[in-house]
């Protein structure tokens, strides 16, 4: 992978210019090289940067913060959690949705595709951006954490009133990286059934919007259907 091949949003670009020039970005991107010869890569490499791109910097409202992306066949479409349609919803993404329906009454989607969240501005971020097929967590600890903080500690610097979604242990550890005079922070369980039901009530969906009107921001419709 190179980024020069792999469209990403200008705005982020320009931001993250550094980040792709660094020794670290260079190795990642020579460990991709080799990994992609012998085994199966996902998401495809148009989608690793999707959530850049459905979701502009200037366009930033909310940060959901992931681990890895879905290691299966034709499930991981570059934003975290979501799913490409006509792919069954894994278990974490139906517990999302009986919460969305619990907390604002909406129905359970048909697909779990969630683009048009990320359309909203809802950046649907991996920490991790790539992973190889049918081993999670395998590309951990190859460079994409460095990147991915990098983008959070851009957005906390240079945005204010943002809502970080942080579910689950792993992505609560990337709350030191978030001003929190400036920015506003949910924390929840992690929404996977591992979890025991502590996600749910957490009623982050109406939430976020509650803070975005406050801050006479236009909140997020978050249903699916169309």
């Amino acid at each position: 992978m190179e980024t020069k091949n792999v469209a990403i949003h200008p705005g982020w670009n320009a931001i993250l210019k550094e980040e792709f020039t660094s020794p670290y970005f260079i190795k990642l991107k020579e460990f991709l090289v080799k990994e992609k010869k012998e085994f199966k890569v996902y998401p495809p490499g148009k989608l690793i940067f999707s959530a850049f791109n459905h979701t502009p910097f200037d366009k930033v409202k909310v940060v959901i913060i992931g681990q890895d992306p879905y290691h299966g066949p034709g499930q991981a479409n570059g934003l975290c959690f979501s799913v490409s349609d006509e792919v069954k919803k894994p278990p974490s993404l139906v517990n999302i949705f009986k919460e969305l329906q619990t907390d604002l009454g909406i129905p359970i989607p048909r697909s779990g595709n969630l683009e048009p969240w990320a359309n909203q501005g809802v950046l649907l971020l991996n920490a991790t951006l790539t992973v190889r097929a049918n081993h999670p967590g395998s590309h951990q600890k190859k460079g994409w954490e460095q990147f991915t903080d990098a983008v959070i500690k851009k957005i906390s610097e240079q945005k204010k009133g943002i809502v970080f979604i942080l579910w689950g242990k792993y992505a609560q550890t990337k709350e030191e990286l978030i001003n929190t005079d400036k920015h506003f922070i949910l924390k929840a369980a992690h929404p996977s059934p591992l979890a025991g039901g502590k996600f749910f009530g957490c009623k982050h969906f109406s939430k976020t919007n509650k803070l975005l009107e406050h801050n006479l921001i236009l909140p997020i419709d978050w249903s699916l259907e169309e």
